[in-house]
């Protein structure tokens, strides 16, 4: 599979490769992304380079995840910056069985709370659904991370409820929450006829 590239009002998500590997090491180094995300810990240069040149573009090819840097645009930069973009976050959607995809995301210190890694999550959601034939896109994060659950609000996703020992960070076994979005939330069609519960 082509890595595919999307934009958004502000936003450029594209895939990363090497030149992207100095901006990936420093966002990483950020005590929050390593405590609430399952990036390894203390987050060594070899890692970025790592993720960079072998584990974003294995999941292109295979379909398997499908990594895009959130990169601001020209118009959205601070004055002085380069023209290709900040790096403002990452976000991965990484395919879990037929149908059901997993949405993750991080945000770059200095840009949090501007709402990029929320309008990222919705031009991701629309292309999982038209592209990747993804009829569930799950949400989760450990119980306790308020921001990364308002930002899957704000994109829409429904908050299910508390999953017990469901998430391994680091070889520690936590509890999550789970939220989904489906096409019919942003009034698209599904692969296949969708009947609710009743009562």
């Amino acid at each position: 599979m082509e890595p595919a590239v999307l934009t958004t009002n502000r936003l450029l998500l594209r895939t990363v490769g090497p030149a992207d590997t100095d901006a990936v090491y420093a966002a990483a180094q950020d005590p929050d992304i390593q405590r609430w995300t399952t990036v390894p810990s203390p987050y060594l240069y070899e890692h970025a380079r790592g993720f960079v040149e072998q584990q974003v573009p294995d999941g292109w090819a295979d379909g398997s995840m499908c990594t895009f840097g959130l990169f601001l645009r020209h118009g959205d930069l601070p004055h002085g910056d380069p023209p290709h973009g900040d790096l403002a976050g990452m976000l991965g959607v990484t395919m879990r069985s037929l149908g059901t995809a997993e949405i993750g995301f991080w945000a770059v210190k200095e840009h949090r709370g501007n709402g990029y890694v929320t309008e990222a999550a919705g031009a991701a959601a629309r292309w999982a659904f038209a592209r990747l034939g993804v009829d569930r896109l799950e949400w989760r994060a450990e119980v306790g991370n308020r921001a990364s659950r308002a930002v899957a609000e704000r994109a829409g996703f429904t908050v299910e409820g508390t999953l017990r020992s469901a998430l391994n960070n680091k070889g520690v076994l936590r509890d999550c929450w789970v939220g989904s979005l489906l096409p019919s939330d942003l009034s698209l069609a599904s692969t296949a006829p969708y009947l609710p519960a009743r009562g």
